[in-house]
């Protein structure tokens, strides 16, 4: 058996090496290193694999989120409302910008989060929900939308998880996440689903005049050389990673579909185990992921360990040279930079209850059944000793 990966970028570089090098030389030999034609033409294939208008790449996931509600005119004591369970990136620009987070918890079952407790953080300070598409599986976003119609709100959508996840609306339309809310932004970090060989993020939108100010943003606030319009940042994807992300989009369909097959291959082996909850999909909200389930591309596979030794377990597993991940250990209201007196334990009991119970498992384009077989065994193992 091959060496176990979390992430098995070699593998997947494998397939596509041919073109990546190419790609890449032709850069290096063009020397548009940024702004080139490869980050046009990116953006033109995203926008079409999206179907959005719009997209504005930028350095990375994090600037994308930041540019996004700078683009938006969100003003200093604005409040954001966003899920105390997801990495702190979502919540380190609105600290940055000076707007007020306000952290709720999530779901239980899916792990995005509550709708309940949107409706209840609304103040009449609130401008914007930012929705996380944990893990790879959409938000309910019909219910996130009718909230912010509302209230006259924003939704900012962090698709840094889920590219290539499909929504289902209620009536039926089948839409990506991402292009849903009035912005949306995700990262190309390597290990995500579509991932570059350093870093890189872009921004999508639908809304004409909203593309056009993030676009001036991005580049030092200028439309034209020297004119600077209003203010930015430096924040552009350059040209070898474009050429990286152009080699791989072509493939991300078939990417996220073998995360799917992984993923309903641990799913049946693990899900009539005593103490262990495995992913679900909205359209199947029982045990298992459905055969013909686009909502979720599965960046993580995330377990529950209910009433067992969660730690043990990562002991266990590391012990036996597979590599597995916590995400997250420590709730956001809890992190030393976000603390504040106005939030409530028994406000967060779902978040509090996860970061004991979740463990990620190695999920990749590259998991063969072998290693699937051998993970899954020794998970079984250590939970019925």
């Amino acid at each position: 058996m091959k060496k176990i990966q979390m992430v098995d970028l070699k593998g997947q570089y494998q397939h596509i090496k041919d073109r990546v090098n190419t790609s890449v030389l032709n850069v290096i030999e063009s020397t548009a290193f940024v702004n080139g034609p490869e980050v046009h033409e990116f953006q033109k294939e995203l926008e079409n694999y999206l179907g959005v208008k719009h997209v504005i790449p930028c350095a990375n996931g994090t600037d994308a989120l930041q540019v996004a509600m700078m683009g938006l005119g969100l003003k200093p004591g604005d409040e954001v409302i966003t899920a105390d369970f997801t990495f702190a990136a979502t919540v380190e620009v609105i600290a940055l910008l000076q707007l007020t987070p306000v952290l709720v918890d999530v779901d239980p079952v899916n792990f995005n989060i509550d709708i309940e407790a949107i409706k209840n953080a609304i103040t009449p300070k609130t401008k914007a929900i930012v929705p996380v598409h944990l893990f790879g599986l959409a938000a309910n976003m019909d219910a996130i939308m009718d909230i912010a119609k509302e209230h006259d709100l924003y939704v900012i959508e962090d698709n840094a998880q889920g590219i290539g996840a499909t929504y289902t609306t209620r009536d039926m339309q089948k839409v990506k996440t991402g292009g849903i809310g009035h912005v949306g932004s995700t990262s190309f970090f390597p290990s995500k689903n579509l991932g570059c060989y350093g870093d890189g993020g872009a921004i999508f939108t639908n809304d004409d005049a909203l593309a056009h100010t993030i676009r001036g943003i991005v580049n030092h606030g200028m439309y034209e050389r020297y004119h600077h319009d209003v203010v930015g940042v430096n924040s552009r994807l350059d040209s070898i990673q474009a050429a990286v992300l152009r080699a791989k989009l072509p493939n991300l369909d078939a990417y996220n579909e073998a995360r799917r097959n992984a993923a309903r291959k641990y799913s049946k082996a693990l899900s009539n185990i005593p103490n262990i909850i495995t992913p679900t999909g909205y359209c199947d909200a029982g045990i298992s992921i459905c055969d013909t389930c686009d909502c979720h591309v599965f960046h993580q596979y995330t377990l529950r360990i209910v009433d067992g030794d969660r730690d043990g377990l990562v002991k266990h597993l590391n012990a036996n040279d597979i590599p597995c991940g916590v995400y997250y250990p420590i709730p956001l209201h809890l992190q030393k930079a976000y603390a504040d007196s106005r939030y409530n334990e028994e406000d967060f009991t779902v978040t509090n209850q996860l970061v004991k119970e979740v463990i990620s498992l190695p999920m990749h384009t590259e998991l063969d059944d072998e290693q699937i077989e051998y993970i899954t065994n020794k998970i079984i193992e250590f939970i019925k000793k």
